[in-house]
C-alpha cells in the first residue's frame, strides 16, 4: 500500500498518512477527493492498523458510496460485509441501519417503511383533512416543507416556534403533532426522521450512543459542505470520544442551503476542532487552464470562503465560448448546432452536456434536440422509480413488509379496482379511529362498518386475504419470487394493459422491467431481504440512477451537474434574474449563485459554451428583455474566445 503513494501528489500524501485527530481537507474541484478518501482508509488498515468495522465513511448519494467501496476493494483484498468491514454509507442509509437496530427505543417496529416526498404530502393531506383546514388557502407542500425545516433542525412539534404569525404558528404546530402521531401509527419515517431520530436517540441513550461511539474510531464525511444542522449533529456526537473525523469539502461548491446545507459547517470546522490539521487540495485534474481561470476568478469575489485557487499542469486548452442569442428559440438552436458540429468532428454525445438554472429552461432544448433526431436525456425529470405503476407495485410490496403502512395501503386498495371507494375508505379510516387501531386491522372489520354495501364488504375481505396470503409467502420465497407473485396474483399488472393502448404496453413493460431489476438485486445481494432492498429504493437519488450513455446528450439543472463531468459543457441561460436567480439577493443567497455558477464552469473537462438569450418569451405572449449574467462579467476577457471579446467591449 505504502508503495501505492507514489500515486498521489504532495498535499493528498499528506491528507493520506495523517493517522489521527481531527483534519480538515479544502478539496478544489476535480483535484481528486474521492482518491484522497479511498486511499486514506486503505492507508489506515494496511499501515494504521485499523479493523475495518472501526470506520465510517459518510457519502451524500449512493453512487459515490459504491464507487468509494469498489477503489477500496480494489486497493485492499476485503470481503464487503456490513457486520465486519467498513460502513461506507449515505447519511440516510447509516441512520436507517442504526434506527432498525433500536426501533423499539424510539417506539416503532424493525420493519418500518421510509417515506418519501409524495407519501409525506398524503400524511399532511390527511392531516390538513382532519383538522378541517383548507388545502387551497394552507397548501400541503408548504406544510410539508416548514415540517422538514423543523426535523432538519432537530426541533420537536413541542418546541415549534418559527418565525410566522401567532395563528399561523399554532396551525403548523398542531399539523406537525398529528403528521408525527400518523407516522408511528404507519410504522414509518420520512428521510428527515431518520437522522432527528438518530440524533435524538443517541442524546437520550449514552448506551447505543458509546456502542457506535467505539463501533466507528475512524469516521470520514465527503462533502461535507453539504451537511445540515441534523447531519453535522450526527457527526459530532459520533466522533465526539475518539475524535478521529476527516472532512473533506469544498466550501466553493456549497449550493444546497435550500434544502437545509448550512456552509458554516465547514467554514468554523477549526473553531469546532481547533486543533484540525488543515489541508488544501488545489492542483485540478479536470479542467484546462482556461476553465479553471474562469471558474477561480468568479468564486474569489465571495467573501464566505477559505481561499484556495485551483491550478493545473494541463495546457491552456480552447478558449470559452460565448453567444447571446436573440431570443430563447435562436439560444437552443445555437446549441443544436454546435452539438452537430461536435459530433461531426468525432465526439461522442454522452460528453456533452446541457445545463440550466431551472427546470423549465429544458423544454426548448427538448423540442429542439427532438426536432434534430440528437438522442439526449434528462436528468431529474419523471425517474423510474417515481412512475405510477412502479410505486403502485412497490407500494404492495411496501404493505407485505410493513401491513401498518397506511399510505401504501390506500393506495393499493383499489387497484386494480375492486369496488372500494373514497367513501368506504372515509368509513374504515373513521373506525380505525374508534378503536386506536391500524388501518389494515381495520379493513378486517369490515363486517362491523355501518354504511359498506355487501359486494364492497366481500371485495374487502377477498383484498384482505390476498395481503394475508403475500404476507405468509414471504417467509416462503425469494424477493423476486415474492415480487412476482405480487404482480400477478394482485391482478396488477394484468390490468395495465387490457385497453392495448401504447401508453399501457408500456406501464406493463415498466413493471416487467422493475421484476428484472428485482431478480438482477438478488444475484448481487443474495442475503438481502424484502426490507433491505425497499429501504434502498426509497433512499435513491436522481444521480444514483444515471450512468451516463455514451450516444445520449445529458440535460440537467446545474444543481444535478455538481459531482459529474463532461468533455464539453454549455451553461445556458447566463442572465441575471436566471442566474443569479432573483430572489437571491432578498433571499441572501447571492454568494451561492455564484456558487453554483462555479460548479457549473468546474465540470467541463475541454470544451465550455456560455449562452444567454436577449429576451425571453413570457406565458402572457410577449417578450421579457434580459441582462448578461454579472457572473459572466467577472470572468476575464482573456480566456474568452474573440467574438465575445468584442461583444464585452461593446456592453
Amino acid at each position: 500500500m505504502s508503495n501505492s503513494l507514489i500515486d498521489l501528489n504532495n498535499e493528498q500524501r499528506k491528507a493520506v498518512n495523517i493517522a489521527r485527530g481531527p483534519i480538515l481537507i479544502l478539496a478544489g474541484a476535480g483535484s481528486g477527493k474521492t482518491r484522497v478518501i479511498t486511499y486514506r482508509i486503505a492507508h489506515l488498515i494496511s499501515e494504521s492498523g485499523v479493523k475495518p468495522k472501526n470506520i465510517l465513511a459518510v457519502t451524500f448519494t449512493n453512487k459515490a458510496a459504491d464507487e468509494m467501496k469498489n477503489r477500496i476493494y480494489n486497493l485492499l483484498t476485503i470481503v464487503p460485509n456490513d457486520d465486519q468491514g467498513i460502513w461506507i454509507r449515505t447519511y440516510h442509509s447509516s441512520c436507517a441501519k442504526i434506527l432498525r437496530g433500536a426501533a423499539k427505543r424510539i417506539g416503532i417496529s424493525q420493519n418500518f417503511s421510509i417515506y418519501d416526498e409524495s407519501d409525506q404530502l398524503s400524511v399532511v393531506k390527511e392531516c390538513l383533512k382532519e383538522l378541517d383546514i383548507n388545502s387551497k388557502e394552507l397548501k400541503p407542500d408548504f406544510v410539508l416543507a416548514m415540517i422538514s425545516r423543523a426535523k432538519e433542525n432537530l426541533v420537536s412539534p413541542q418546541d415549534y416556534d418559527p418565525n410566522l404569525p401567532a395563528h399561523l404558528k399554532s396551525v403548523i404546530r398542531s399539523l406537525y403533532t398529528l403528521y408525527d402521531k400518523k407516522l408511528i401509527e404507519y410504522n414509518a419515517l420520512d428521510f428527515d426522521d431518520l437522522i432527528f431520530k438518530t440524533v435524538s436517540l443517541f442524546k437520550a441513550d449514552t448506551g447505543v450512543l458509546g456502542y457506535y461511539q467505539d463501533r466507528f474510531q475512524y469516521i470520514l464525511v465527503d462533502e461535507y459542505q453539504d451537511t445540515n444542522r441534523a447531519q453535522y449533529a450526527f457527526t459530532n456526537l459520533l466522533a465526539a470520544k475518539h475524535r478521529n473525523l476527516c472532512v473533506v469539502g469544498d466550501d466553493d461548491q456549497s449550493i444546497y442551503s435550500w434544502r437545509g446545507a448550512e456552509i458554516r459547517n465547514i467554514l468554523d470546522f477549526e473553531k469546532d476542532y481547533p486543533d484540525a490539521a488543515v489541508i488544501k487540495l488545489e492542483q485540478n485534474y479536470r479542467s484546462t487552464k482556461n476553465i479553471l481561470k474562469a471558474a477561480s476568478e468568479v468564486v474569489k469575489n465571495n467573501k464566505q470562503r477559505k481561499k484556495k485557487v485551483l491550478w493545473s499542469d494541463s495546457e491552456a486548452g480552447e478558449k470559452i465560448e460565448f453567444f447571446e442569442a436573440d431570443d430563447d428559440n435562436n439560444e437552443a438552436a445555437y446549441v443544436v448546432r454546435k452539438v452537430v458540429e461536435l459530433k461531426l468532428n468525432g465526439h461522442a454525445l454522452g460528453g456533452i452536456a446541457v445545463f440550466y438554472r431551472l427546470n423549465y429552461q429544458s423544454r426548448i432544448f427538448e423540442e429542439f434536440f427532438v426536432q434534430h433526431k440528437i438522442p439526449y436525456e434528462v436528468i431529474g425529470a419523471l425517474k423510474f422509480y417515481e412512475r405510477a405503476e412502479i410505486k403502485n407495485i412497490l407500494a404492495y410490496l411496501r404493505v407485505v413488509n410493513n401491513p401498518s403502512d397506511g399510505v401504501s395501503l390506500k393506495r393499493i386498495i383499489n387497484l386494480p379496482l375492486r369496488n372500494i371507494g373514497k367513501e368506504t375508505i372515509e368509513k374504515v379510516v373513521q373506525c380505525q379511529t374508534l378503536n386506536h387501531t391500524s388501518f389494515f386491522d381495520a379493513l378486517k372489520a369490515a363486517d362491523s362498518i355501518p354504511g359498506i354495501g355487501q359486494k364492497t364488504r366481500q371485495s374487502i375481505k377477498d383484498f384482505v386475504a390476498l395481503m394475508e396470503m403475500f404476507l405468509k409467502l414471504r417467509t416462503q420465497l425469494n424477493l423476486y419470487e415474492l415480487a412476482l407473485r405480487v404482480a400477478r396474483e394482485s391482478g396488477y399488472l394484468d390490468s395495465l394493459n387490457r385497453g392495448q393502448t401504447e401508453e399501457e404496453f408500456n406501464r406493463r413493460k415498466n413493471v416487467e422491467q422493475l421484476l428484472i431489476s428485482i431478480n438482477d438485486y438478488i444475484k448481487t445481494n443474495p442475503q438481502a431481504t424484502l426490507e433491505d432492498y425497499l429501504e434502498g429504493v426509497s433512499l435513491r437519488n436522481d444521480i444514483d440512477d444515471w450512468r451516463g450513455d455514451a450516444n445520449r446528450v445529458s440535460l440537467m439543472t446545474l444543481h444535478n451537474a455538481k459531482g459529474l463531468e463532461f468533455d464539453t459543457v454549455f451553461i445556458t441561460g447566463v442572465e441575471d434574474g436566471i442566474i443569479p436567480h432573483y430572489k437571491s439577493v432578498e433571499e441572501d443567497r447571492y454568494e451561492e449563485e455564484r456558487r453554483l455558477m462555479y460548479v457549473g464552469i468546474t465540470r467541463a473537462k475541454k470544451k465550455l459554451f456560455l449562452t444567454a438569450a436577449a429576451q425571453r418569451e413570457t406565458y402572457r405572449g410577449g417578450y421579457m428583455f434580459t441582462r448578461i449574467s454579472p457572473f459572466v462579467e467577472e470572468i476575464p476577457s482573456s480566456v474568452f474566445a474573440t467574438s465575445y471579446v468584442r461583444s464585452h467591449q461593446e456592453m
